[in-house]
């Protein structure tokens, strides 16, 4: 099946589409100008022999009303006269006028009084080669005076300047196509650079950028939001990277445990503790699951974009209170009502991870409290956590020296977490000194 001419013209380049549409809009332009000049031209030239003509009309008409009217009437430019009685005979002319045969018919000539307007007549009756331009003015004791000139000159000079246009429009047009292509092609030249740094950046060339152009136009504003575009991929490939890494790092320390101990119970089976062991394997297997239900929470955040699963009323008083029901070492000591947007699950797993922290690191304090704007905070009394560490505590598998053994529980996930989904809500999330011990502090909207 041949392709429509719709499908060819979309294949072919940029450069030469808009050469093509500049070409046939020039051609329009030039093709409406030169008949809207042909026409003024001609209009003008005719209404200057109108004027000319008239003016003769009506100095003849004056001589006759006063009586000094000459026969036959003389002009310089070769104006042809006619004076007509009232009784229709000419009685007088210029050199060479019919003096027989008016120029117009009575009923052409008043219909030319009555509008005031010039007439076309042929020539050739009167021995005038080429079309006359007639005036009718009347005078006293129902006199007419017709005056006509040959327009043969006019039509002459109209048809040789339409030559003219007919063959220089087509010739500018060319010029300006040509002038448009190339400078089509230099405005397109950013972009081929775009195109050429984009094919040149592979796997093994993450780091390199796509070339900014020095001028500050919409090339150099694409330029620098695919360069940014690049600069996030870049940074989502690092983290991905690093989470890869990391997490292959926490997964292998359980499961070497787990191996170990295994390995030991089988080896010497007739001395072995085998509820010692069990519990030694349940215990790293239930970290084996944290871990794997925190990561696949990060994967389930970063997959979203920063966007929430549910975006709903949430009443957040009583996603607190279920919360802290579960630790009994804590303290609710204040809980107002306040309403959000968003996703309780999320919402609930946001204090569920501050609540592990404090109660891991409480020396026997925990107290939970909301505000009805969107407060919420989460204190211990424990040894809390350096000034210059409060920020990246909540980098992903960061934990500080005294939380990394394995006792301790997390990977350096949960506050992660907790600032990626408060982040989703609209919110922040910060730590501060409680003096003694740490206070977190999440602020979340509240729902209109």
């Amino acid at each position: 099946m041949a392709d429509s001419p719709l499908a060819r013209w979309r294949r072919r380049s940029l450069r030469f589409r808009l050469t093509a549409l500049a070409a046939v809009a020039l051609v329009l332009a030039f093709g409406v100008s030169a008949s809207t000049l042909m026409m003024v031209l001609g209009r003008s030239l005719m209404d200057t022999v109108d004027e000319t003509t008239r003016q003769h009309a009506q100095a003849v008409r004056a001589q006759a009303d006063s009586g000094t009217l000459t026969d036959p009437i003389t002009t310089q430019d070769g104006t042809i006269v006619q004076v007509i009685a009232a009784n229709g005979r000419i009685t007088h002319g210029t050199y060479g006028a019919d003096r027989l045969v008016p120029l117009l018919p009575a009923h052409d000539r008043r219909r030319a009084q009555s509008h005031e307007n010039a007439r076309f007549r042929d020539g050739e009756p009167y021995g005038i080669p080429g079309p006359l331009r007639v005036v009718v003015v009347s005078g006293d004791d129902g006199i007419t005076v017709l005056a006509a000139r040959p327009v043969a000159e006019i039509e002459k000079s109209l048809i040789v300047a339409g030559r003219v246009l007919f063959v220089g429009t087509p010739l500018l047009v060319a010029f300006l196509a040509g002038a448009s292509w190339l400078i089509i092609g230099r405005t397109l030249r950013p972009i081929a650079a775009l195109r050429k740094g984009a094919a040149e950046i592979t796997h093994t060339a993450r780091s390199r950028r796509l070339p900014v152009p020095e001028a500050r136009d919409e090339v150099h504003s694409l330029a620098v939001t695919l360069n940014d575009m690049l600069a996030r991929l870049e940074g989502a490939e690092s983290r991905q990277r690093a989470l890869v890494s990391d997490a292959a790092h926490e997964l292998r320390s359980p499961l070497a445990s787990i191996r170990l101990q295994l390995e030991v119970a089988l080896g010497h089976p007739e001395g072995q503790d085998w509820r010692e062991t069990a519990e030694g394997v349940l215990e790293d297997t239930l970290r084996l699951s944290r871990l794997a239900e925190d990561l696949l929470a990060l994967a389930r955040l970063d997959e979203r974009g920063g966007r929430l699963a549910r975006n709903e009323p949430v009443n957040l008083d009583e996603v607190v209170r279920q919360v802290v029901e579960r630790y009994g070492e804590a303290r609710l000591t204040a809980c107002e009502p306040v309403v959000v947007r968003g996703d309780a699950l999320d919402l609930s797993r946001v204090l569920t991870n501050l609540m592990d922290n404090a109660v891991r690191h409480a020396t026997g304090k925990v107290e939970v409290a909301l505000r009805a704007d969107g407060e919420l905070t989460v204190s211990d009394d424990g040894p809390g956590v350096p000034e210059q560490d409060r920020e990246r505590v909540f980098n992903r598998f960061t934990r500080l020296d005294d939380g990394r053994g394995r006792d301790e529980g997390g990977a350096g996930l949960g506050l992660a977490i907790v600032r990626e989904t408060v982040r989703a809500h609209g919110g922040t999330v910060h730590l501060e000194d409680a003096a003694p011990g740490l206070r977190a502090v999440v602020r979340l909207p509240p729902a209109a």
